[in-house]
């Protein structure tokens, strides 16, 4: 599993959020367009799994950087970096305005730490 330098995550969320601006729109479409089809006929249905395949491939473009994907709604992603020679899981969730926490890989989520503004 590459590691990603902070400035290499950075750079490549930066390159991401046009994509990931798009997965969020899709995700609310398509979960609007599911409920308002729910118990009804099949009207819809082919567009709900259009809009599917196209949550699927913009997946797979979010996870070819080496981001990983660890929530979809909100969308959660980790990129695997090393801190002063320490394995960690640089974090990234729907909403920070960049990059700017981590947290270590046995610790999860809950373990997230700010980012030092010079790292």
């Amino acid at each position: 599993m590459p590691l990603f330098t902070v400035a290499e995550a950075r750079e490549v969320l930066l390159e991401l959020m046009p994509t990931l601006e798009r997965f969020i729109a899709l995700r609310a479409d398509a979960a609007e367009l599911g409920a308002s089809i729910r118990g009804h006929s099949l009207g819809g249905a082919m567009e709900l799994h259009e809009l599917n395949q196209r949550l699927e491939s913009l997946m797979r473009t979010i996870q070819e950087t080496g981001a990983q994907v660890r929530g979809w709604a909100p969308m959660l992603m980790d990129f695997p970096a090393s801190l002063e020679e320490e394995n960690v899981l640089l974090c990234w969730l729907e909403g920070d305005l960049g990059l700017a926490w981590y947290h270590k890989p046995d610790v999860g989520f809950q373990g997230r730490r700010p980012l030092r503004f010079d790292a």
